[in-house]
């Protein structure tokens, strides 16, 4: 029975997953979740050991990242190791991986080597800060790379010393701009019929994520701070109680700003000198904001979310995140899907974010055993019954 792609979009593409961690699982997912035939890469040590760092293979952030893959095992340590990953690497269309910059090379897997075997290999690499430079050996953790990067000095309440952000973020989006950058490398082999070698790292994703806030340095040398929940730049927007709970509201310019006083009972702020204006607005932040908790703690927070954005403010609660699966939107847009298996095992997981019309994502296959398919990978690479038996005894795969 043919494995089940999760999209025809990227299926014609094979991919040799080498990554471990988040990071580089988050890049081959997308390419997993768009239908591409992603060989998974256990790495067989010479005792035979199963543990890979980044939690269990049965836990949720193993099965998040894993979905929609085939896997093998390949000890790369083993000289007639790296001469299987060479004969898989001919026929592949993408190798990724994640390892410090020097380490692929004293495996022999390195982009120079490949692409000597395969000139039309895309091979991407993640790695801590860059493939070369002062840091180029140090490893890279998201947190390092968040406070590297500048996010944790505008994160947090001001005064309150550096916050690190909720989610991995350098990691998740170092993984998404080598996927991106990935899909763009083969579009450009489709005209020029070679590969190339696609780079990032932790600390350049984090530092593009900082968007206009870096722009204002590097353009106005204005040092962005913290703000705690208030936005740097719209007034009034951030976090207000309410008889329940929280809400968030969001004003952008002065016409959202005089509906939303008017919504909650007060049009004579938008006369007062201290508010009329987005500068006054800004000067005088703390006193609006504490006038319109003094407000909105009146009632409820589904009462103000019907009733703000009824008057066009833009507003919504803020979940936890079990709150969040249960919102109706969120259940609409099928953002958490089961994902089939022949253990009836429930398998929930978080389903992409980008819908396409004729060639749709979905959970086509839960993830893989440690090295569950190696037969039948090895097979479909063209290895023959005796070999792959032989590479068995000689636990090489």
């Amino acid at each position: 029975m043919p494995f089940p792609r999760a999209s025809q979009a990227l299926s014609r593409f094979t991919v040799l997953d080498l990554t471990r961690v988040r990071s580089g699982p988050t890049c081959v997912r997308q390419l997993a979740d768009w239908g591409a035939n992603v060989v998974k890469i256990d790495a067989l040590l010479e005792d035979g050991g199963g543990e890979q760092p980044g939690g269990p293979r049965s836990g949720s952030d193993f099965q998040n990242l894993h979905r929609n893959k085939r896997a093998m095992t390949l000890n790369l340590k083993d000289p007639r190791g790296l001469e299987v990953f060479k004969r898989l690497a001919e026929q592949a269309d993408v190798v990724v991986e994640n390892f410090r910059p020097d380490v692929k090379a004293k495996l022999g897997i390195d982009y120079e080597s490949i692409r000597k075997i395969n000139p039309r290999i895309v091979y991407g690499s993640i790695s801590g800060f860059g493939q070369d430079g002062p840091y180029h050996k140090r490893p890279g953790f998201d947190q390092i790379a968040q406070g590297m990067g500048g996010l944790m000095s505008v994160t947090g309440a001001p005064g309150q010393g550096p916050m690190r952000v909720g989610i991995p973020v350098a990691d998740l989006t170092a993984g998404l701009f080598c996927a991106l950058g990935i899909l763009t490398a083969l579009l450009e082999r489709d005209v020029s019929g070679e590969g190339q070698w696609v780079q990032t790292s932790l600390l350049q994703a984090q530092i593009f994520m900082l968007d206009f806030q870096a722009a204002r340095w590097l353009m106005e040398k204005e040092v962005a701070k913290q703000a705690g929940n208030n936005h740097p730049t719209s007034i009034p927007t951030g976090v207000f109680k309410t008889s329940d709970g929280y809400i968030n509201i969001a004003t952008t310019g002065g016409r959202i700003w005089e509906r939303c006083a008017q919504a909650i009972g007060a049009p004579e702020l938008v006369a007062d000198p201290d508010y009329a204006t987005a500068p006054a607005r800004s000067k005088n932040r703390d006193a609006l904001n504490a006038k319109i908790n003094t407000l909105t703690e009146k009632k409820s927070t589904e009462t103000w979310v019907q009733e703000l954005n009824a008057a066009g403010v833009p507003c919504g609660p803020i979940y936890s995140i079990d709150q969040m699966f249960e919102d109706a939107q969120v259940k609409h847009l099928g953002m958490a899907q089961h994902v089939p298996n022949d253990e009836n095992r429930h398998i929930q997981l978080v389903s992409q974010p980008v819908t396409l019309s004729r060639t749709p994502s979905r959970m086509a296959a839960r993830p893989p055993e440690f090295g569950e398919q190696t037969e039948e990978l090895l097979a479909e690479f063209g290895f023959d019954k005796d070999e792959i038996a032989d590479l068995r005894q000689r636990k090489v795969v």
